[in-house]
């Protein structure tokens, strides 16, 4: 299956807490979705990577993603090299995405500026043809995104763009809360300790930041981007138009 987007999270949540609101929207108009997560997240303090997987099969059916997969890289301890190049590379030229888009450049997990450069290292080489990969048996062509984008997580940063996701936000913060073991649970398994996400001041602001963001592009929730290319058009019709 050809993917218009193709969507990396380092960990499962990763992507519903950063972009899930985009990916959306873009399946609301007719775009092929998919999502790839590197690791189970198993080094997690609460829940285990068995639970994990259930929950992001549940948020995979809320965001109403095409595709979702777990490559099983170590969480914590995967590298950018070629080894686990070659595994994203294959993915990218399985699945022949316009756009790819992985987790923050920056950020206070260090999984997460690790993995976007990781993602965006492949997306670069997979267009390379003297770079070899199989699937199935078969060999694959190269294949190049034409964008790699960034989504923004804990750490503050300027978005190059921002993605009206007012329409479906509701669905958008189900998907987080398909998470049941990460965030705020008022029922928590009683040897589940409390963590710095799990609290209900952090759900509050991952709500706050899409009203920021938002706010700037005068909706209501927004999701914020980094490119690491200038985005062009050929229609002022693709401006958002704000009413004064």
């Amino acid at each position: 299956m050809k993917l218009d987007i193709l969507a990396f999270g380092v960990h499962p949540d990763d992507v519903e807490l950063s972009c899930a609101g985009t990916l959306m929207v873009e399946i609301n108009n007719g775009k092929k979705v998919g999502v790839i997560d590197l690791t189970r997240g198993e080094l997690g303090t609460r829940g285990t990577a068995e639970t994990r997987k259930e929950e992001a099969a549940i948020a995979a059916k809320i965001m109403g993603v095409h595709v979702r997969e777990n490559l099983g890289m170590r969480d914590g301890f995967f590298q950018n090299d070629e080894a686990h190049q070659l595994q994203i590379i294959q993915k990218i030229r399985q699945y022949q995405p316009e756009i790819v888009i992985c987790n923050a450049l920056v950020d206070r997990h260090p999984d997460h500026g690790r993995s976007s450069k990781l993602v965006s290292d492949a997306s670069f080489l997979s267009g390379l043809r003297k770079i070899e990969t199989s699937f199935n048996g078969e060999a694959q062509q190269a294949w190049r995104p034409k964008y790699v984008f960034h989504y923004i997580q804990d750490r503050y940063a300027e978005p190059d763009f921002i993605f009206d996701i007012s329409s479906v936000f509701d669905r958008k913060v189900e998907s987080i809360k398909a998470y049941g073991t990460q965030f705020h649970n008022p029922n928590p398994g009683a040897d589940e300790p409390q963590t710095y996400i799990s609290t209900p001041a952090y759900f509050e602001t991952i709500i706050s930041r899409h009203k920021m963001f938002g706010k700037r592009i005068g909706v209501e929730y927004g999701e914020g981007f980094i490119t690491e290319k200038r985005i062009g058009i050929n229609t002022f019709d693709a401006l958002i138009q704000v009413s004064t």
